[in-house]
């Protein structure tokens, strides 16, 4: 079982760092829509209305929009259409989300995982001078998680020719670019660059963004590039509505101008309080994975993460999972990097100044109460 970070077994907690998920208050017009879903009915079965409403919204053309179940729903399903392509080998960003490598495994496929976009074409054209033809799967995370540094426009443009010389099937994970910084609220033309977006399968999944992630909802947007055939076939490869009455008023509020505007405000808002909690965290000793050296970060724009959410590791003398067990007594949950592949690393999400001050107190005293 793949593992995840945002539950355990143990009691609720009154601070939860471990998520993603905006923890700003909704607004109103969210709020009312996900109130107001019929769960007394089935949805309409081809969500065409959903499709249209999307389609509007700037995310491409209606008929090449097929709703899901949330991102690691559509991970599966594309990679299952990759396969029953002829797809047997899939290449993963490391570090990164477990699921891509997960549901390749779950079909037998081929995974390697590569850490730099000059790796990947060593990589990748070592094995095509080896004699292997068969089309690749190549998935990317921009903003990547765990670290939500986005790729440069040089390395989205390797990776344009990459997909266009060594036969790289390219899929994109958008979940985070919702609350990406500065400006990118909205979906649509500004979320991939030129040079790859009439090639790459992007995958939208904003219930993070609108801080809903019991709403599993997302929308897979085929490429231009691709035959009508293929997209017909992923949408027969969902089950039977996929998508819930709460999933299809998930995605028809984030079409919304209010919604939309309230995302922006957000945006701004996490990135002061992500900066505020970087800042504390440097004063108690704690290192910052952002902070390491600039090669590390080779293929990434900015100084820094640009989402909401920072990778931190304790002082030298106390490991992460003494932190992680201290802090989960204390009501406060952390999300352990190690499956995304930073082991001793801790991935916190920016959060409501008196969760922040609590998670302070837990760290400098070692605090065993912290109320809600």
């Amino acid at each position: 079982m793949v593992e995840h970070g945002g539950t355990d077994l143990g009691p609720a907690v009154a601070w939860d760092f471990s998520t993603n998920a905006n923890p700003l208050p909704p607004p109103e017009g969210l709020s009312m829509a996900l109130a107001g879903a019929d769960r007394r009915r089935y949805p309409e079965p081809s969500y065409l209305h959903l499709r249209e409403r999307l389609a509007r919204s700037g995310l491409g053309d209606a008929d090449r929009l097929l709703p899901t179940a949330g991102s690691a729903e559509a991970i599966r399903r594309l990679t299952l259409l990759a396969h029953l392509q002829g797809v047997r080998h899939v290449w993963t960003p490391w570090p990164g989300f477990g699921e891509y490598a997960a549901a390749a495994e779950a079909l037998g496929l081929t995974v390697s995982r590569y850490s730099s976009v000059e790796e990947l074409a060593r990589r990748v054209s070592a094995r095509r001078a080896a004699g292997e033809r068969a089309t690749m799967l190549l998935w990317v995370c921009d903003p990547c998680n765990p670290t939500g540094r986005c790729l440069n426009e040089p390395s989205w443009q390797r990776l344009a020719e990459l997909c266009r010389t060594m036969d790289l099937m390219l899929a994109a994970d958008l979940a985070y670019a919702p609350l990406r910084w500065p400006g990118h609220a909205s979906p649509g033309e500004g979320a991939l660059p030129s040079c790859v977006r009439g090639i790459a399968w992007q995958l939208w999944s904003p219930n993070k963004a609108l801080g809903m992630t019991g709403v599993r909802a997302g929308v897979l947007v085929a490429p231009p590039s691709a035959e009508r055939a293929d997209v017909d076939r992923l949408l027969h490869l969902a089950p039977s509505w996929v998508l819930s009455a709460e999933g299809v008023a998930l995605l028809q509020a984030w079409c919304e101008p209010e919604v939309r505007d309230w995302l922006g405000a957000c945006a701004q808002q996490l990135a002061t309080w992500c900066d505020e909690m970087a800042a504390d965290l440097q004063a108690l000793g704690w290192s910052l994975h952002s902070h390491l050296p600039a090669d590390v970060h080779a293929d990434h724009e900015g100084p820094g993460p640009m989402v909401p959410f920072l990778l931190a590791k304790p002082p030298a003398g106390e490991g992460s999972a003494q932190v992680l067990q201290r802090c989960r007594a204390a009501g406060i949950r952390l999300r352990d990097a190690s499956s995304l592949g930073l082991p001793s690393w801790l991935r916190l999400r920016a959060h409501v100044p008196q969760a922040r001050l609590a998670l302070l107190a837990c760290l400098r005293n070692g605090q065993q109460v912290v109320q809600a």
